[in-house]
């Protein structure tokens, strides 16, 4: 018998996911480019788990992928909740549909195909300009220039979650430093260590991800 991994004992010691879920993540593997790039079992129930401590009435989502997170993220949401999530990827629209209708919670959730900050910017002229978490996981290029975007949109307290922000260690590895993505998420971890408006902590979690408080 193969001995146990501690990522295996986390994994077995934490809330299973739903059947929907799981189906969501075998199907994404078998039929969709960049499997890895899911959120799966364990940050998976970590969204969950802080969508429930914050129990938001409205959570904004930044890149949808195949639906996995925005489901997980949905779990947390106020009786009356609405998550909206935007995708940049209209090949993954169909996709993303199916996947939602899979689970109840997929009537809580609004998809909008097209550029993160551009859609945005919409939100924001229509009034939709309040939401209590955002979770930030699209173009790693493009996070300060998000984090700009979504900053209106935040009531002082409110919260941001940041995927991707160790980047399989390459944060720190010279081996990428002409990287494009990677220059990106080091220009966004520096520039959170320095703007007052926001405290933050970074977690080793999978890929590294960023909690994020407004404070200003």
């Amino acid at each position: 018998m193969s001995e146990m991994t501690i990522e295996d004992y986390i994994s077995a010691h934490s809330t299973a996911e739903s059947e929907w879920l799981e189906a969501i993540t075998r199907d994404t593997y078998v039929h969709i480019l960049n499997p890895h790039m899911l959120s799966g079992h364990i940050q998976g129930r970590v969204l969950s788990m802080l969508s429930h401590m914050i129990r938001p009435k409205r959570i904004l989502e930044l890149g949808t992928y195949t639906g996995y997170s925005a489901l997980c993220l949905a779990e947390g949401l106020a009786e009356d909740g609405r998550l909206i999530s935007i995708e940049h990827n209209d090949e993954l629209e169909e996709t993303i549909r199916r996947n939602l209708a899979r689970s109840p919670l997929g009537e809580k959730i609004e998809l909008l195909i097209g550029d993160a900050v551009e859609r945005v910017k919409e939100l924001a002229s229509e009034g939709k300009n309040e939401f209590e978490l955002v979770f930030i996981d699209a173009d790693k290029r493009e996070y300060c220039a998000y984090i700009e975007a979504v900053y209106p949109l935040v009531p002082t307290g409110g919260f941001i979650l940041a995927d991707n922000t160790l980047w399989d260690g390459h944060i720190i590895d010279p081996a990428y430093d002409r990287d494009k993505q990677t220059l990106g998420l080091r220009a966004f971890n520096d520039k959170m260590k320095e703007d007052d408006r926001f405290e933050q902590v970074i977690l080793p979690l999978r890929d590294g991800l960023t909690l994020i408080r407004k404070v200003k």
